[in-house]
């Protein structure tokens, strides 16, 4: 038996990460066993709920993922933990289209509690009717108590728990306005050791919480879980597939399903773009997004690796690779200062992060008469873009149509959609399409 609760707010940027890495940290500190996860398709923050839990953080998205495979997810990577501490994405309602994906969706779905994380910064009876509107807004949406963050002194808090109180609605403490322990925005130029770097405020944070925060309130308050027996079904394919995941500072969104799935059919192998100098054996290439802006020299100065993946492609090899891996397959990147450095020259077009342009969002790609699900966000785009196309229909969350491609030539297929292929049946439906 363990426990699950679902971590939002009103808003971004209010402070449900500060309080889910706090939390993380602490219960590691109390030797709970806690399993991270974050509702969205956001790599990063699963990034920082490893170090501070020491345990892989997963994504939970009712966008990519069915029902099935959401609740499986849970299953499987909760098995052992003591309790599931999930984090929510943006506002508690705030889906693709209305409340279609949300933080609430997924609170209704699994039927788990929600903690809110208030900024009371410049707020103090007025969070009444704000919280109350939350907590009555869906009724199948039950939250379970509230945390306020940037709160200025003992006497601030405490006006905010009689609002609390006066609305019937728990309140288990508050986080202090303390700038030095802010968790900064995150974005895409972030890289690995920029993560690790916040490990000592992530331990300021937890020891805050220590003081203000009732978390053991918070365990008694969530919702009881049974782990379910996953049935195993006996896969009629060879489990003999040599898989080489690119896996380095400069490519690192991957989703940790997509390796499980890879594994039910063979064997993963990590390769490393950057400090490597030549593929592993293998069938199949995964090269996934990441950080190469932040790495093009060394990429591009890694000439053995460039020509073993473009050999490798031009011998008929199977790759998939999506966005900075895209790229990476391109004749070159071009740099925020307009600098060009060689890649790999297979696909025959460049990407330029000169001049950005924000690309984001979820997508549906239809190719034939199979379905992916994914999301784009990006800042780069193509430029002399002569390569072959697939001929997919790739729409948005709300059906119109995009101007994303997918790219394929021999065995190669390419995109700037991030596709959650995070099962045994969705790898062998990639690999398919890539064959065909």
């Amino acid at each position: 038996m363990s426990r699950q609760f679902i971590i939002s707010a009103p808003s971004s940027n209010a402070g449900k990460t500060t309080v889910t890495l706090g939390l993380l940290r602490l219960f590691k500190r109390q030797n709970i066993m806690v399993q991270p996860f974050k509702v969205g398709p956001d790599y990063i923050d699963p990034k920082f709920h490893e170090l501070a839990s020491g345990k892989i953080g997963v994504n939970l998205d009712l966008f990519m993922m069915t029902q099935n495979e959401v609740d499986a997810t849970l299953n499987f990577y909760g098995k052992n933990t003591q309790i599931n501490c999930i984090e929510g994405v943006m506002g508690l309602f705030d889906g693709a289209k209305k409340d279609q994906g949300s933080t609430a969706e997924m609170a209704k779905k699994l039927q788990t509690p929600v903690l809110m994380v208030v900024d009371a910064k410049a707020v103090a009876y007025s969070v009444a009717p704000l919280i109350q509107g939350f907590a009555n807004f869906d009724p199948e949406v039950k939250i379970m108590g509230v945390v306020f963050n940037r709160v200025g002194s003992e006497r601030h808090y405490a006006l905010l728990k009689e609002a609390c109180d006066d609305i019937n609605v728990p309140c288990f403490g508050y986080v202090s306005n303390l700038k030095n322990i802010e968790i900064p925005s995150r974005h895409l130029g972030l890289n690995i050791r920029d993560i690790e770097k916040f490990d000592s405020v992530i331990n300021q944070i937890a020891t805050e919480l220590d003081k203000t925060v009732d978390w053991k309130g918070i365990l008694e308050a969530s919702k009881e879980v049974v782990s379910k027996a996953v049935s195993e079904k006996k896969s009629k394919v060879n489990k003999n597939i040599k898989f080489a995941v690119a896996k380095d500072e400069a490519f690192n969104f991957i989703y940790p399903q997509h390796i499980s799935a890879m594994q039910e059919l063979g064997e993963v192998i990590y390769f490393s773009p950057l400090h490597d100098v030549i593929l592993p054996d293998c069938d199949f290439i995964y090269v996934p997004g990441g950080y190469p802006e932040s790495y093009l020299k060394e990429l591009s100065e890694n000439t053995k690796m460039l020509s073993s993946i473009k050999k490798f492609a031009q011998n008929n090899g199977q790759i998939y690779a999506e966005c900075g891996g895209m790229m990476y397959l391109g004749k070159a990147i071009i740099s925020e200062k307009n600098e060009v450095f060689k890649m790999v020259d297979y696909f025959d077009f460049e990407s330029t992060i000169a001049n950005k342009k924000l690309h984001l969002g979820y997508r549906t790609s239809k190719i034939n008469e199979v379905v992916f699900k994914g999301h784009e966000f990006h800042y780069s785009y193509l430029i002399n873009d002569t390569e072959t196309t697939l001929n997919a229909t790739i729409l948005n969350a709300r059906g119109g149509e995009t101007t994303t491609k997918i790219y394929k030539k021999n065995k190669v297929m390419g995109s700037y959609v991030h596709h959650y292929f995070g099962t045994e049946e969705r790898v062998l439906q990639l690999i398919n399409e890539i064959n065909n």
